[in-house]
């Protein structure tokens, strides 16, 4: 293993570079928990598997057939870095409209200030966030999502697309990142909508009693009641949020593979 990585060192240090990439910026991978250690040794055993089934034919200008390579092969693993890092946060972006919308609706229920440091997404979120985040990690793990990531969205994506295909598409990238981030705050408020429509519903209510019948203090009794109300209704409508999870994933994971699909596809043409 360690002679043909020798034998191969400027393309494994391609691959090496998209492959760290992905995994310092994955959710799960990326919590300061996980030794770094493991780290560089997953990034170590996955490029030396993909080494083999990787064509680097478009790069053959920059690394010569004797192993030697250019000035620009330095600037070549850095881009190659920043397509993996690219991955890594659209993937963060997916993760992180779940604990977001657990954080529009965490301030009517009064728990904002239950709030710790969550591993996943390395912040302060609250427990409901907290909460949203492993039950997503959970999803995420059952229907085998971290494997079609490297073995069909990093592998192809080296056969697909290149750090020139990038440069030449960079507009497209751009809007593709933004796009996310829109679709971020679009789910949040989707997956956070049942919960804060009643909680609003319930502080009317309660703002109109507490008018009509000051001397019951309404206002302070209705926390108990949200809280109760929202846990109720997160029970009723989880299994509805599971699959809209599940549909989460699978459309942002297929919009990742089309759009470095189609980045290729524009740069090869």
């Amino acid at each position: 293993m360690v002679q043909d990585i020798l034998l191969a060192a400027p393309l494994y240090l391609l691959v090496a570079a998209r492959t760290a990439g992905l995994i310092f910026t994955l959710p799960l991978f990326s919590m300061r928990t996980v030794s770094r250690v493991a780290k560089i040794a997953l990034v170590g055993y996955v490029s030396y598997i993909l080494m083999g089934q990787t064509v680097f034919s478009r790069y053959g200008s920059i690394i010569e057939g004797d192993g030697a390579f250019s000035i620009y092969y330095a600037f070549l693993i850095l881009g190659e870095g920043m397509i993996g890092v690219i991955m890594g946060f659209y993937v963060s972006v997916i993760f992180a409209a779940f604990s977001s919308a657990a954080q529009f609706f965490a301030f009517q229920m009064g728990f904002t200030a239950a709030s710790t440091y969550d591993q996943l997404s390395q912040v302060e979120n609250p427990l409901l966030g907290q909460f949203f985040n492993f039950a997503a990690v959970l999803i995420f793990l059952q229907n085998h999502w971290f494997q079609i990531i490297f073995l069909k969205g990093l592998k192809s994506s080296f056969s697909s697309i290149t750090v020139f295909d990038f440069i030449r598409d960079q507009n497209g990238v751009v809007s593709f990142l933004l796009k996310g981030l829109t679709n971020l705050f679009a789910d949040a408020f989707v997956i956070s909508l049942p919960v804060m429509g009643t909680l609003v519903l319930i502080t009317v209510c309660t703002g109109l009693l507490s008018k009509a019948a000051p001397q019951m203090n309404l206002l302070s009794e209705g926390f108990p009641v949200m809280i109760l109300l929202a846990f109720g209704l997160l029970i009723w409508i989880f299994p509805a949020l599971c699959e809209f999870f599940f549909r989460s994933f699978n459309t942002g994971l297929t919009e990742l593979f089309n759009m470095i699909r189609l980045s290729g596809a524009g740069g090869a043409s």
